[in-house]
């Protein structure tokens, strides 16, 4: 079945970094466009960063533009969020979400989520 495992989560303190991970698995994972969001505390789910199905194209919030980079493994199955400068408003469950439309069948997959806190 399809699974979307996240991971790297944690307590960091402001300027610091992590990196988070989540590993693919039971669907086509170079068919899907990949992309991680995050919910804080009392908000809606906001996108955070995406990359395309082969590797080549990326796009990011403004708020995290510059800070985040967001690259895929394909031998892995594997999509990377690499969080440098972090900030207390990072602070939030960071989702991992897989999505692809071919035609008129759309599928989209998310992982149960880790927490990231930005914290002194």
């Amino acid at each position: 079945q399809v699974q979307l495992v996240e991971s790297g989560g944690g307590l960091v303190q402001p300027g610091g970094s992590l990196r988070l991970s989540c590993a693919a698995s039971g669907f086509t994972f170079s068919s899907y466009i990949m992309s991680w969001y995050r919910q804080a505390p009392g908000k809606e789910r906001e996108f955070v960063a995406t990359v395309s199905s082969n590797g080549a194209e990326t796009n990011y919030a403004d708020s995290v533009k510059g800070r985040f980079t967001i690259s895929r493994d394909a031998a892995r199955n594997t999509v990377y969020l690499q969080m440098n400068r972090l900030k207390p408003e990072d602070t939030a469950v960071y989702y991992c979400n897989a999505y692809r439309q071919l035609l008129l069948r759309k599928n989209d997959y998310w992982g149960q989520g880790t927490q990231v806190t930005v914290a002194s």
